[in-house]
């Protein structure tokens, strides 16, 4: 006679939040579903929250006053928390001007499982890119408290990578920050591509 035994479940993989910030037009979104697309493409179960589309449902009806503001990117931070603790991955894109609201989210985290990226992209760029006519608009009054116009960006003071758009692809900043999560261990060392994964970015 013999016993047969179970496979031992398999451990659980450790969730992440990786926290894209930077002024409007920054690059911050255009990265972050890069970072998506590879990070499914290894069989990663991703959730983006992008500020925008958060602002339309989550947090409807908040304004642009700083406790508007907080209030919103915390929103995003717990949604986040409870994605990374069922070993989901949560990639948020938000301009989150403020650096205790974003200190606030990590501290919603584990120590490891949060990834703050600074998007560092000049003012004057951003305005130049200005995709959706929101810098124009401040400039002529009809926006009021707009980052980088009338209303502070305080940058990180010790976030776990910076990138620059202006010399780097969204793919290259990509891989970046697949190399940190690799590095603590949120992805494994070797990629391993999803059964049937193919894209292009």
């Amino acid at each position: 006679m013999y016993e047969r035994t179970s496979p031992a479940p398999a451990a659980p993989r450790p969730g992440c939040c990786v926290w894209f910030t930077g002024l409007s037009g920054a690059g911050k979104s255009t990265t972050a579903a890069v970072l998506a697309r590879l990070l499914e493409g290894e069989g990663r179960t991703v959730t983006v929250l992008d500020g925008d589309v958060v602002r339309t449902h989550l947090s409807r009806g908040l304004g642009f006053s700083k406790d508007d503001r907080d209030t919103n990117v915390r929103r995003i931070g717990f949604v986040a928390a409870e994605v990374v603790r069922h070993g989901g991955i949560a990639i948020c894109a938000a301009v989150s001007p403020y650096r205790d609201a974003r200190d606030d989210v990590r501290a919603m985290l584990e120590p490891g499982a949060f990834c703050e990226v600074y998007v560092d992209t000049d003012l004057a760029t951003c305005e130049r890119r200005d995709p959706k006519g929101m810098y124009a608009a401040a400039r002529r009054g009809e926006i009021k408290a707009f980052t980088g116009v009338d209303d502070p960006y305080e940058p990180p003071l010790n976030a776990e990578l910076e990138i620059d758009t202006l010399s780097s692809s969204p793919r290259d900043n990509a891989e970046r920050v697949m190399a940190w999560l690799r590095d603590h261990a949120v992805l494994d060392r070797q990629a391993i591509p999803a059964a049937g994964a193919s894209f292009v970015v």
